[in-house]
This record gives structure tokens, sequence and C-alpha cells, in this order.
């Protein structure tokens, strides 16, 4: 598969990535990075190529969600059983509401539109310290699926129910359990390879050029995650500035993963001003994830 993307994929503000394959087709949901009582849905970038893509806006039906304000934040989705699961943050709780969190919407379609599953947030109160913002869903091989999320510092998991309404304790009863690694702020991301469990997510300030990811890796997908290495940054600073909080994708029928991820311009002086872009994934022979460079143009041969 030959392909060539540039970066970035739109001149829109777009943050927060999460990015699937479904259906025979390459899925890009984010963040509308506005001012935060403007952000009241999200978009979607949708290619077969991953050179052209169309842009589908205000995919979640938000009537199902009257409590909402804004800071409609940071997507995540996962198919199961045919149905198309989506979580997102709403409100900045506790700063534009009390009631808000992580909310879940369903669709029988991956292009949306996503309704309310629940009359009710899905995580709406702080746990550990984490506040319920940036969602990752993570589907293991066996099938289990696990909820990341966590924003102030601190990072939580917990494993999803069968009907995706809510979870499920782990054998010490535990619900949501702590798995905060040093210099973690937010925009938790899991992949597993080879059996390892890469475990990413953002640290620095979002607005500047020290935002940065941070991977670790470990044997389950709780963790321990320890020896933090960061594997996309401003570096010289060349390119662009400020890029984080990943998804990727897993190039069908390969061993081959890009990320993606938003970063600054450099020379825009607005937090805001984020911007979409896909860079290639490598890997070392112990099975480690390698720095990542951030590219304008560049094309796969496939």
């Amino acid at each position: 598969m030959k392909f060539t993307v540039r970066n970035p994929l739109d001149e829109g503000w777009y943050a927060d990535p999460e990015a699937r394959f479904y259906e025979g087709r390459y899925y890009i949901y984010v963040t509308n990075s506005l001012p935060y009582l403007e952000q009241q849905n999200h978009t979607c970038f949708v290619s077969e190529d991953l050179e052209h893509w169309t842009k589908i806006e205000n995919i979640i039906d938000m009537s199902g969600f009257p409590w909402v304000k804004g800071a409609v934040w940071a997507p995540t989705v996962e198919e199961k059983d045919g149905k198309y699961y989506y979580i997102f943050a709403t409100n900045d709780v506790p700063h534009l509401s009390k009631v808000g969190g992580l909310e879940i919407a369903v669709s029988a379609s991956p292009a949306g539109p996503f309704k309310a599953l629940l009359d009710h947030p899905l995580v709406g109160e702080f746990h550990n310290g984490a506040q319920p913002i940036d969602a990752h869903l993570f589907k293991d091989d066996d099938g289990s699926m696990y909820l990341y999320y966590g924003g102030w510092g601190h990072c939580n998991v917990a494993r999803m129910n069968g009907d995706m309404t809510g979870f499920i304790p782990f054998e010490d009863g535990e619900t949501f359990r702590e798995i905060t690694p040093k210099d973690y702020v937010e925009g938790p991301c899991m992949l597993r390879r080879n059996g390892k469990y890469h475990f990413m997510w953002s640290s620095g300030g979002w607005t500047d050029g020290t935002y940065r990811v941070v991977t670790a890796t470990s044997d389950s997908p709780l963790g321990p995650f320890e020896e933090g290495r960061t594997i996309l940054s401003t570096g010289d600073g060349r390119i662009a500035n400020g890029p984080g909080h990943n998804g990727y994708l897993c190039l069908p029928g390969t061993d081959e993963v890009l990320m993606v991820y938003h970063r600054h311009k450099n020379g825009l002086k607005n937090g805001n001003a984020r911007f979409l872009c896909i860079d290639r994934m490598d890997f070392d022979e112990n099975g480690e994830i390698l720095p990542v460079v951030m590219t304008d143009e560049w094309t796969h041969e496939g």
C-alpha cells in the first residue's frame, strides 16, 4: 500500500486524536480545538487510503446529554458485538459544571451519529485524584475492555462490564485503579504489540513546546509502568512544537504502526491552534518504540 501523508492533515484546529481502522476505512476522532464554551461536539476524519480524508462534523447526538455546557473533549471509541461505543469528556468538571465528566454514547456505525447510552455520566466523580477527562478504550486480545483516563496528574484504569454501562471490579474489589507513572499529565494511550503493553501518555503543558509523549512498557495492561521514555517532542523545533495527546493506527495485514497526534505550528501563539498529524512509529530490535520523527510530508511505499 503506497500513500503520502501531508502534515497537517487539515488546516482546521483539531486536537486529542483517537484513531481506528473499521470496516475497511481509517477513522480519526478529534476534539474541536476552540474556546471551552464553543466545544460542543466532535469531528471525525475518514479515509480509505490514508491520503485523502473526508470530514464528518457533529458526530454526537448531543440531545441525550442535556447537562453539557461545553468542553466536549478527547474522544475514544471501540467496537464490541457489532456496536461502536464512544466515550468523551464534558464540562471540564468541576469548572463549567459539577455535573459531567466522562460520557458514553453508542452507534451502529463507526461514523456515528453516536447517541447517549446512559442518562447520566459514565464517570462523573474524581477517583484517586484523577479528573474524569481524556478517556482511552483498549480491547485486549482476550476481549477484555479497559478504560484508561485521567487529568490533573493522575491516571486510572477500570474494566468495562459486558454491556458497556459500567465497570467490573478487579479481583481485589477495587474499581478504579490508579496506575499513574512519573511525569504523567494527561492523554493515556495503550498499544499491545508482540505480547508487550506499551503505555503512552502526555507530559508538559498542552499550550506550549514542553508538551510531549512519554512511554513505558509492561507485561500487564495494569502495569506497573516505570522508567518512562520520551518518544515524541519538539526536538530542535524545526518542524513544529508541543506535539502530544496521541493515538495510533495499525496498518492491516502488516506489523506497521503509525502515530496520530496533534502539534502546534511555530510562530502561531494560540494554545488552541493545534493541528492533526500522522508520522511513523517504529520499533527497535527489542520491541521498544523508537523516537517518532515529526515531518511535513512522507511517503509509505508499502
